[in-house]
């Protein structure tokens, strides 16, 4: 069983959730903004980690972080499972499970956030780097982009411990065909490959190293750079003022 607090929290959670999904549904432009800045970012991602994706023991987990928990692809299906499945998923599922998902959660909504924050500052016209770092250095918000790297490293810790514990990997099983008979297979896909990315590894330290040594370098570089001419600091806000 999860906890009071533990509940109340991811509750909060989903509502964040809901109302980011209400505030793309109102504003396509922007919905459609937010999806080329995913896809530039996911291209971002694949070079800084093409290292470790060449790497066999590490390139399922690499995967992993860059597909299920930051990715450029439609979450609304794997959304709708899990507001629906919630309430059976904190009383069915091992804590130490649920916790993971409740990460998961919790990135995704935070890294949305943030997303949306740089789209709404971009300027028109295709993505480059500079306005890419304009639009990160005008969104700010430093402690959530914080926040966010050690959440990301956060499900790899807990991902690396639980494939050592057998009863974690059996509820897995056991919950499998219950999941997808009543319509929850995302949800339980989303499990079965996180715990598949790091059951390879040895020791996840250097990889959850990595990750995080780079991407505060990658924050940092953005946040410290002056990077933004007069051209683009005028057209960062064109997409907010036309109501994108």
């Amino acid at each position: 069983m999860i906890d009071v607090r533990s509940r109340e929290e991811t509750d909060r959670l989903l509502e964040r959730k809901a109302r980011l999904n209400s505030r793309l549904t109102a504003r396509p432009p922007l919905a459609a903004r937010l999806r080329e800045l995913r896809a530039w970012q996911s291209e971002r991602l694949a070079r800084t980690y093409a290292d470790l994706r060449a790497d066999p023991q590490t390139e399922r987990a690499v995967g992993f972080f860059l597909s299920d928990l930051y990715g450029p692809q439609d979450f609304t299906r794997r959304d709708a499972e899990l507001t629906r499945a919630w309430g059976l998923l904190r009383r069915t599922l091992p804590p130490f499970t649920l916790k993971v998902l409740t990460l998961a959660i919790e990135l995704q909504v935070l890294s949305e956030e943030l997303d949306l924050g740089v789209a709404e500052h971009l300027p028109p016209g295709a993505i480059t780097a500079e306005s890419y770092a304009c639009a990160y250095r005008a969104t700010g918000r430093s402690e959530a982009r914080r926040r966010q790297i050690e959440i990301l490293v956060e499900v790899g810790r807990r991902l690396a411990r639980a494939v050592r514990m057998p009863i974690v990997a059996l509820a897995l099983r056991a919950a499998r065909a219950p999941a997808h008979m009543a319509g929850f297979g995302l949800l339980q896909d989303f499990l079965e490959r996180g715990f598949a990315a790091f059951a390879r590894m040895p020791s996840a330290a250097p990889l959850l190293t990595a990750i995080r040594e780079r991407e505060a370098a990658f924050m940092a570089s953005l946040l410290e750079e002056a990077r933004c001419g007069p051209a683009a600091a005028d057209a960062s806000g064109a997409l907010a003022d036309r109501g994108g």
